[in-house]
């Protein structure tokens, strides 16, 4: 989207929204929590992903002088194939867990769960921005006046074509 490019990225680039991501979280709470003693520091980051996106959250702590939060990355096996996943971690060869390892299936709720949030978030601001109107600018344009004008005129396009007389014509 617009917003998108706004920030620096372009949309579909995974690296770079997820720098994004962690460069304000953790930026954020190096500024509001520097002596980590406000409940704000994981002990561990776990990031959906591969040696890639490990890779990324590495340079974003290096950039932001952390190095004291334990980082791994955990992806799908060939053909994302749940139950064979890898586990990637720095300085370490990559680890697979037993096909039922009851930490694996942990791990998988985890990650299923962050997904299910994340795609939860999207919906509702994807159906928040449906819902937006040029008339959301307007003072004194409540989600009444809102409701009846769109309905009477058709389109917000319709509202700014009208003229004065049409518009006090309105319930």
């Amino acid at each position: 989207s617009g917003k998108d490019a706004e920030e620096g990225f372009t949309p579909g680039d995974d690296y770079a929204m997820m720098r994004e991501v962690l460069k304000r979280r953790f930026s954020r709470a190096l500024k509001e929590d520097p002596d980590r003693t406000g409940g704000q520091w994981p002990d561990l980051v776990l990031i959906d992903g591969g040696r890639g996106q490990l890779g990324v959250t590495l340079e974003v702590f290096e950039e932001l002088g952390i190095e004291d939060v334990g980082v791994a990355a955990i992806a799908k096996g060939p053909d994302r194939d749940a139950g064979r996943e890898k586990i990637y971690r720095p300085n370490h060869p990559p680890k697979s867990l037993p096909l039922r390892d009851p930490v694996l299936f942990f791990l998988q709720r985890l990650r299923d769960e962050a997904h299910r949030f994340a795609i939860g978030t999207h919906r509702a601001r994807r159906a928040k921005a449906a819902g937006a109107s040029p008339l959301d600018e307007v003072a004194g344009v409540g989600a009444t006046r809102k409701k009846a004008l769109l309905h009477h005129f058709g389109s917000a396009r319709g509202v700014a074509q009208a003229g004065l007389a049409d518009l006090e014509g309105v319930d």
